[in-house]
């Protein structure tokens, strides 16, 4: 992993150990705000740990008091001056634009391996877009989540409005989208949005971490199976999505896994389990 160099990076700072890669967003001065290189080191950061197979679990957190203010003004101001132009070619370069933002947030559900995420404070507006693209999501008591988007005229566009209605009650989806109203921890954890919550920011990257090695314990071909199948199913029909299950396993259930497992627990040790293999195309090799 002598390849994997994170130390230019502007908005985010990244650890590495035993099998567990802490993402950190890193600009708490300014509340953690999405400027727009973040929109390129995110998804870029992200698919680079599954390339090479560096880790098998990855944790989101932040610095600070909030975990991110969304959006940066920056961005809006930079969207500003491109408004300009033919309407139909203005309209074509915006929907390039918006799909380049969504590409960001696809990252967390498109690699291998699952993606936690452990909030405090704010998650406001583009924060919700990418909380929403992790596998299971962990805050404080003090965490508050709001559609930020609508109050300012516009329609939240980066994954909310479309992958929060999987999550959580379509009633409460709609009302938080139309409101703009903050939603809190306690709310938050009853309606299924969070797993858990913790009393500050200590206890809850503790939690977490837990959780993460015990995932980061598996077999990362189980694992990425597990996430496989379950974001497939969400898109899919019942039948559908067994029928994969079926042509899944013709390929991926093999025995050396499955007998490491049952060795280990025999000898009552951990299991040693091979990573899975890096992520790049036949193409690529020389």
């Amino acid at each position: 992993m002598s390849d994997l160099d994170f130390s230019t990076l502007e908005t985010l700072s990244v650890t590495i150990d035993q099998h567990i890669a802490h993402i950190q967003l890193s600009r708490p001065e300014a509340l953690n705000s999405m400027i727009p290189i973040f929109w390129h080191e995110l998804p870029a950061t992200v698919r680079k740990i599954d390339e090479q197979s560096a880790a098998r679990v990855i944790v989101i957190s932040s610095q600070g008091k909030h975990f991110s203010a969304g959006m940066d003004l920056s961005v809006f101001t930079q969207m500003g001056k491109d408004f300009v132009g033919e309407p139909a070619r203005r309209g074509e370069r915006m929907r390039r634009m918006v799909l380049e933002l969504q590409d960001s947030f696809n990252a967390l559900e498109s690699v291998r391996m699952p993606v936690l995420v452990a909030m405090q404070g704010g998650v406001i507006g583009g924060a919700v877009d990418m909380v929403c693209a992790a596998d299971s999501r962990y805050c404080t008591a003090d965490t508050f989540f709001t559609i930020k988007e609508t109050e300012i005229g516009m329609t939240a566009d980066v994954g909310t409005l479309q992958r929060l209605p999987h999550l959580i009650p379509q009633g409460l989806v709609r009302e938080l989208a139309y409101t703009g109203r903050n939603m809190g921890a306690v709310e938050a954890k009853e309606c299924g949005f969070v797993n858990q919550v913790f009393a500050d920011q200590q206890s809850l990257l503790e939690g977490v971490m837990k959780i993460a090695a015990k995932i980061a314990s598996h077999s990362p071909l189980a694992v990425t199976g597990c996430k496989e199948m379950i974001n497939y199913t969400r898109d899919h029909t019942v039948a559908d999505a067994l029928n994969y299950m079926a042509v899944w396993q013709t390929g991926m259930f093999q025995m050396p896994d499955i007998q490491e497992a049952m060795s280990a627990a025999k000898e009552q040790r951990k299991p040693v389990y091979e990573e899975l293999h890096n992520k790049i195309s036949g193409m690529q090799r020389k």
